[in-house]
């Protein structure tokens, strides 16, 4: 079995690694001549555009996937004419346009904030009075890891938003008075199996995630089945094949809908070490057609992602339960170069592991 990956970041290093045991051949696509994932897989390093090199690329190829949302449509489409794309470039276009994500969400019957499209000054004026402040605007394309947004609490703000992300097609969103952030993974394979990893609680600062926790601490029968049920109504409308993940608000007891990845995801990564199956190899399995591995989980688990700078090694090694992931990128600030997983048999102890492991990490968020 021979697999291509679109993009070769960090995510389709941590595919191409979980494929090898398999037996799952795989080549990353990606215009950058050092990106992480060509350190452990094959490379072809060319342009998205270049229609040649994907022609070429998808040779002696017997299913293609992506581990990134930004894909040009046109490249992913092109390929989807040749062989297998899974997920399939319905998906891929649905989570480029966050007015097509809520959108979607929506005809599924899904509940989000308040939403509203903005093209002018005058736009976003009436959506302001529309949904009400405090409310976030932001770029319907490109925007990550909280870049492409602006948060208006007062009316004065209006001019300042423009003035930021004026210019392109935005959307602006009301804000959610949430409890907690959460998300819901799941994997489907060709045949519409299902299976889901319990909800993960989520922390973030300056739009970064920085620490995950799996399964979210309070987790009751009923918010698991709400979670999945979301995952669920998304998976089977976008006839999806591979590892979805939706980012929710936890509001009173119900779940909203904020965004959705049609890839393996940050808040996924405690798989690795924290359960039966990890996000990877049950990604691989499913755009594979191969059977499903198990979504159980292996006690209680965080994982805390390494932003700019490295602890040593062997100090975060020397900590019982905790595993080291690094993605081979040269540090820098604000970059994703690595994570930890923290695994325990109960709270306490994960606690106590992951304030360990906090210590040795520059900008750590607490348990």
């Amino acid at each position: 079995m021979r697999a291509g990956i679109l993009g070769a970041g960090q995510l389709g290093r941590m595919l191409a690694l979980a494929a090898h045991p398999l037996g799952i051949e795989t080549t990353v696509f990606d215009p950058a001549p050092d990106a992480c994932a060509g350190q452990v897989t094959n490379h072809v390093a060319a342009s998205f555009e270049d229609t040649e090199m994907l022609l070429s690329f998808v040779e002696g190829l017997n299913v293609v996937t992506f581990e990134w949302e930004n894909v040009p449509l046109a490249a992913a489409e092109l390929v989807s004419k040749k062989l297998a794309l899974h997920p399939n470039a319905k998906a891929l276009s649905a989570a480029q346009d966050r007015l097509s994500e809520k959108t979607l969400f929506a005809q599924c019957g899904i509940e989000t904030a308040p939403f509203r499209t903005v093209e002018s000054r005058e736009h976003l004026k009436a959506a302001v009075e529309e949904v009400g402040l405090p409310a976030v605007l932001k770029t319907r394309r490109l925007g990550y890891d909280g870049k492409g947004q602006f948060v208006l609490r007062v009316q004065e703000d209006e001019d300042s938003a423009w003035d930021a992300l004026g210019g392109s097609p935005l959307i602006l969103e009301g804000f959610v008075a949430f409890q907690r952030e959460l998300s819901i993974i799941c994997v489907r394979d060709p045949v519409g199996e299902e299976r889901f990893y319990p909800l993960t609680e989520n922390h973030h600062r300056e739009g970064i995630l920085r620490l995950s926790i799996a399964p979210a601490p309070n987790l009751t029968p009923e918010l698991q089945a709400a979670g999945e049920d979301i995952a669920r109504k998304v998976a089977r409308r976008l006839d999806y094949v591979g590892v979805l993940a939706i980012e929710l608000f936890e509001v009173d007891g119900r779940l909203l809908a904020n965004e959705m990845a049609t890839r393996v995801h940050n808040s996924g990564h405690w798989t690795i070490d924290g359960a039966v199956t990890s996000q990877f190899e049950n990604h691989m399995r499913a755009v594979c057609g191969l059977p499903l591995g198990s979504t159980a989980t292996r006690g209680l688990s965080a994982m805390v992602n390494l932003i700019g700078t490295l602890p040593e090694a062997s100090d975060v090694l020397a900590i019982p339960g905790a595993h080291l992931h690094l993605y081979g990128k040269e540090p820098r600030p604000g970059r994703k170069i690595g994570h930890l997983n923290v695994v325990a048999e109960d709270e306490g102890m994960l606690r106590e592991r992951v304030a360990a492991v906090q210590g040795l990490v520059r900008g750590a968020v607490g348990l």
